[in-house]
């Protein structure tokens, strides 16, 4: 059973969900869940293992609930009395007739960002060589298979060479969950407006927001008219102006970046503030 929750711990984690791992890690007198019984739950609720069932179960899969919408890492342990007369230090009397002890830690996990590259030139290849050094996973897309290869992208999850259409064609706004973040930095005009309509479309049809989790955050890399020009474009298609405005474009922290070394420091820089929840303002044209 431990090995079953362990192993469907790092599956989530890998599929871009937070996950609350709930562990027995000790017991005096009679209880339900030995030792080392294990439950976990993802952000939809689901879970798998058992801390022993009844109403000590059904105690934690509700903190359970409570932890997985937390947007930091965190742990904490609780001690049960299983008799509702039970009494000590920082000792929660249950409803049971067992009469033990038990203490269980509840850890909140956080997956690492796995970003897909959307375009695979220079900015995206120097972005995927500071990435792994950080444990984060990337993927990347492009319509030119030779800038896809596994000699420039040894450590992608996943490799691309499609055209826009293909590779939207199986997937799905539930689906693209297994990214926390989607970057559009293609060598084509076309093609990045292509890449991000049919994004903005997935979301508005999921209702999603552009939150890393429901859906993944969207940036563009490009200067000012750029952006306005797809702005334009996304309206004429019927996309409204509020998913527009969860776009980032220009992306990356505003450090006077230019060469594609340096916008891949400001991006993760970015993201990174993002995903550990930071109180960093990422400047750009739209807030001046």
């Amino acid at each position: 059973m431990t090995a079953r929750v362990l192993a469907w711990v790092l599956e989530q984690l890998q599929r871009n969900s937070p996950v609350v791992l709930a562990t027995v890690v000790g017991v005096k007198g009679s209880v339900p869940g030995k030792s080392g019984a294990r439950l976990a739950m993802n952000r939809f609720h689901d879970w798998v293992g058992t801390v022993g069932g009844a109403g000590l179960e059904h105690r934690i899969l509700k903190r359970c609930k409570e932890l997985i919408g937390e947007p930091k890492a965190t742990s904490e342990v609780h001690t049960f009395g299983l008799n509702k007369g039970a009494k000590g230090y920082e000792v929660q009397p249950l409803d049971s007739l067992c009469g033990g002890q038990v203490t269980i830690s509840l850890e909140l996990m956080l997956p690492m960002p796995h970003i897909l590259l959307m375009g695979g030139g220079h900015c995206s290849e120097a972005i995927s060589k500071l990435l792994p050094k950080k444990g984060w996973n990337y993927s990347v897309q492009d319509t030119r298979e030779a800038f896809t290869t596994a000699e420039l992208y040894p450590e992608a999850i996943e490799r691309h060479p499609s055209t826009v259409a293909s590779f939207f064609e199986n997937e799905t706004a539930e689906l693209l969950t297994r990214f926390s973040d989607i970057l559009l930095l293609g060598h084509d005009y076309a093609e990045d407006l292509d890449r991000l309509q049919r994004l903005l479309q997935l979301a508005e049809t999921a209702n999603v927001s552009l939150d890393g989790e429901a859906f993944p955050r969207i940036g563009a890399i490009g200067s000012r008219s750029k952006w306005k020009s797809f702005t334009a474009s996304c309206i004429d298609v019927g996309i409204q102006s509020t998913t527009l405005d969860q776009v980032r474009c220009p992306i990356g922290l505003n450090i006077g970046a230019e060469s594609p070394e340096e916008i891949a420091i400001a991006v993760i820089a970015e993201i990174l503030s993002m995903h550990k929840d930071a109180d960093v303002h990422a400047p750009n044209w739209r807030d001046q």
